[in-house]
């Protein structure tokens, strides 16, 4: 029995013991937490390794600019689009999409038996022409001779003339189906012509394929040659009056590039379109070296002036989340950087700098992180303290 007393009482102290020590925790717990410091705290050799920098807003010069799309494109100049002068099937289309073609290079042939009956009648008409206008000029002397009646001459004169419309016109078709009339009068007659390229470029758009019947109105294939390219943008009505020809134009082809491009303000269109907007055509600087194609989307702004504002360096913004932030130097110690964090809003970017708005809510002299900002806003979540 007084085993078990000894065993309770022990117990009993024991239980006691930990019950103070659990008070005293959760007292130093207390005053830990109400001493937190909510600044973010860099070493120096953390600074150092870790190339930090720091820095002051200081003012520069922003551009004002006019926000537009539209895309790259090229002078009609150099886009054809290829059809046939005459119905008929088409017997070879050998190129593709993509192919390089030169001006002159056989692009399809067609095939059509009334491209033989042409060059039957222009066979005749040329036979005939010769006694007719034998004809015309004996008629022709022998009324300067009062040897013929006047109705003579004149069906002798409107029989050659009516023959020649005719050949000179059979003639023409025969040049815009690409046929020699020199090889047809020497009896060489065929039934399948060949279309030719009108300009040197790329093929960009193949309608047909063998054995497809095309008219004249039917779109054969598409050339288009990339040498000169430039941008066709369309600006709302309502800044047109802020441009002019010779504005810089920064651009963007958001698809394929991450890149910025320049272009210059070469026309401004006079019409205005259904949506509201004038379309303006800007020359690209150095676009022999840029490898655009006709029709990708251009993210564009054009320069209309110049304004002083107040500027970090790009790499002292942290953005997440659509939200800015910036670190503000607190306190500087031995040990090394206390920085407190700030959500900011910016404007404009240029030369890797930010335009800060509403900078008076920040003292004149206060001293920012200006590099290495990103890493330490997102360890710590992103939040104001």
């Amino acid at each position: 029995m007084r085993e078990i007393l000894y065993k309770m009482t022990l117990l009993s102290i024991v239980l006691t013991l930990f019950s103070c020590g659990n008070n005293e925790t959760n007292s130093e717990n207390a005053i830990s937490t109400s001493e937190t410091d909510d600044r973010i705290f860099v070493s120096k050799a953390q600074f150092e390794s870790n190339k930090m920098t720091l820095g002051s807003i200081t003012e520069m010069q922003f551009p004002v600019t006019v926000q537009t799309t539209g895309m790259v494109d090229v002078p009609p100049d150099n886009r054809a689009v290829v059809n046939a002068t005459m119905g008929g099937y088409i017997k070879t289309t050998p190129l593709l999409i993509g192919d390089k073609v030169r001006k002159g290079q056989e692009l399809v042939t067609i095939e059509n038996p009334d491209f033989v009956t042409i060059q039957q009648q222009y066979m005749e008409v040329n036979e005939q022409l010769t006694y007719l206008q034998s004809e015309y000029d004996r008629q022709q002397t022998m009324k300067a001779e009062n040897i013929t009646s006047q109705k003579s001459f004149l069906q002798a004169e409107s029989a050659f003339k009516t023959a020649k419309a005719k050949y000179n016109g059979l003639k023409k078709q025969l040049q815009l189906l690409n046929i020699s009339p020199t090889s047809v009068e020497s009896g060489n007659i065929r039934s399948v012509v060949t279309i030719y390229a009108p300009i040197s470029g790329s093929i960009t758009k193949v309608n047909v394929t063998r054995g497809t019947y095309v008219s004249p109105a039917t779109a054969i294939l598409e050339i288009v040659n990339n040498d000169h390219i430039h941008l066709e943008l369309s600006v709302f009505e309502k800044d047109i009056m802020k441009l002019k020809k010779g504005q810089k134009i920064n651009f963007k082809i958001p698809e394929s590039s991450s890149g910025t491009y320049v272009a210059e303000v070469h026309l401004i269109g006079t019409a205005i379109e259904d949506n509201r907007t004038i379309k303006v055509h800007g020359h690209i600087e150095n676009e022999k070296e840029i490898n655009f194609l006709p029709g990708m989307f251009v993210d564009a702004e054009i320069v209309i002036e110049s304004a002083f504002a107040k500027a970090l360096p790009e790499t002292a913004i942290a953005t997440i989340e659509d939200e800015s932030y910036l670190l503000i130097l607190h306190e500087e110690t031995a040990e090394g950087y206390y920085f407190e964090q700030a959500e900011v809003e910016i404007g404009e970017e240029t030369d890797k700098f930010v335009n800060i708005l509403a900078s008076d809510n920040f003292q004149t002299d206060a001293t920012f992180l200006t590099n290495g900002t990103f890493n330490l806003v997102g360890e710590s979540g992103g939040h104001d303290h």
